[in-house]
């Protein structure tokens, strides 16, 4: 047999070898692990597995200390320290450490929400979101704090608690000076900065810089309202607003401000109420030179401009300009009124409607003590007690009179340019009605100036 021959017949014997041995299929999973009997492919995969089970973290970061089971994971954390952020956002810009950041980020430009609650019908990007929110559902608050003992539904939350008793604030903006007491939060503030709004209403188009904030705004319109009010029946979109609901019925003013004394039932009012007195930027309508404290205030005097009516009653067909009239405007066929007088039988729809009758009840408590004239609310008699002040802070411009009040201030302003009253801004007017309503924004100016003034050097009563 020749040399050739002999090797063909060994190939054969070795490949009929080969045949005997029991045959393993691609991808079959031979390694298994003894703890859960999970199957792996390969050995290497299973070692790293199995650190599951025993704990063991032998791969400790130098700069914070933080400590993993995998050198790969600890190579991922360090990116954090390094500030590197090599992965962008090609939508609103936003950057991150990892691709698989992004690409969990890249989820909520989509609008794709396949995860929805049954209680409620709000839906999410993420299953692992839904999972958090259906905790709010359950009512179990498993973490509870320390210090006060209040419980959160989630760990995340009860952290976020802590710092208010610590009141630690170490990330600060670099443009305004804000301090934050998470970096997250100190990089969603830091989007107002920017002016990027890349999270918009596919219904109303109205623009978001976070997608938390669009996924709140969506809600509005779904017109699902899952949470009630157990008092009165009235219904909320988001749990958060009946929270901030509940405090009108138990009467408590827990936040008043420094400088006036004024108080109010929830922080976020008596916060809004503070710019009147610290902020000295204003925003001013572009149509009429109306100026206001905050942006929502600015948005919502807009409306008035515009003459189309989008927001349509489903019960009588009428419409209205603002989302917010055509709440007001859908009371009157529930003909609820939620509202009681605490010194008579009436009751009310709206709250302001109900204080402003509870003041008739109040006539003649407030007396002066210089002049025996009696008023029927505090704000008259306030007033009024300006007129024996000797020192008088509001001062004209055009000649030497002083005032003790800004409104006896305007009403002198306006006799020098021989205005009676308030001129109009229609633009179909003459000439000289169009600089009378020049001479209004001017004096509205003026008004702000010199509250200001008033602020500073307050009246003494």
């Amino acid at each position: 047999m020749s040399s050739t021959q002999k090797d063909q017949h060994g190939a054969r014997s070795q490949r009929s070898q080969e045949a005997d041995k029991p045959h393993r299929r691609k991808g079959e999973k031979k390694h298994t692990c003894d703890e859960c009997g999970k199957g792996f492919t390969v050995r290497a995969k299973l070692k790293q597995h199995q650190v599951i089970h025993t704990g063991e973290r032998q791969f400790s970061c130098d700069l914070c200390g933080k400590s993993f089971s995998f050198k790969g994971s600890l190579k991922t954390h360090q990116l954090i320290h390094s500030g590197v952020k090599a992965y962008s956002c090609g939508q609103c810009g936003r950057a991150f450490t990892h691709s698989s950041h992004l690409q969990s980020h890249l989820v909520t430009h989509s609008g794709i929400k396949p995860y929805s609650c049954d209680q409620c019908g709000r839906a999410f990007t993420r299953s692992s979101s839904l999972q958090k929110h259906l905790v709010t559902h359950s009512g179990i608050k498993a973490y509870s704090c320390d210090e006060c003992g209040k419980g959160f539904t989630e760990k995340a939350s009860l952290k976020q608690h802590q710092v208010i008793h610590t009141g630690e604030r170490p990330f600060s903006c670099d443009l305004c000076g804000k301090s934050f007491s998470f970096k997250r939060s100190l990089k969603q503030h830091q989007l107002i900065h920017s002016g990027v709004k890349a999270y918009s209403c596919d219904q109303c188009g109205r623009a978001f810089t976070h997608s938390s904030h669009l996924q709140r705004h969506l809600v509005t319109h779904s017109g699902i309202k899952a949470y009630s009010c157990d008092q009165c029946g009235r219904a909320f979109t988001q749990s958060s607003h009946l929270q901030s609901h509940l405090v009108t019925h138990s009467g408590i003013k827990a936040y008043s401000c420094d400088i006036c004394g004024k108080t109010f039932s929830q922080r976020g009012y008596r916060n809004t109420h503070l710019r009147i007195h610290t902020r000295h930027d204003v925003y001013c309508c572009e149509q009429c030179g109306k100026e206001f404290t905050t942006d929502a205030q600015l948005q919502r005097h807009m409306f008035t401009h515009t003459e189309e009516r989008p927001y349509q009653c489903d019960l009588c067909e009428k419409t209205f300009k603002s989302p917010h009239d055509l709440r007001q405007h859908q009371q009157i066929h529930t003909r609820k009124r939620l509202y009681k007088c605490r010194h008579c039988e009436r009751s009310f729809s709206h709250s302001r409607s109900r204080n402003i009758h509870e003041r008739t009840h109040m006539e003649g408590n407030y007396s002066c003590d210089q002049c025996d004239k009696s008023f029927r609310n505090l704000s008259s008699y306030s007033a009024h007690k300006r007129s024996h002040v000797t020192n008088k802070l509001f001062h004209c411009y055009q000649c030497a009179q002083t005032f003790t009040s800004l409104s006896a201030l305007c009403k002198h302003q306006r006799d020098h340019s021989g205005l009676k009253s308030l001129p109009s801004l229609d633009h179909s007017e003459s000439e000289d009605t169009e600089r009378s309503s020049g001479f209004c924004v001017r004096l509205k100016k003026l008004e702000i100036r010199l509250h200001r003034v008033q602020i500073e050097s307050p009246v003494k009563i």
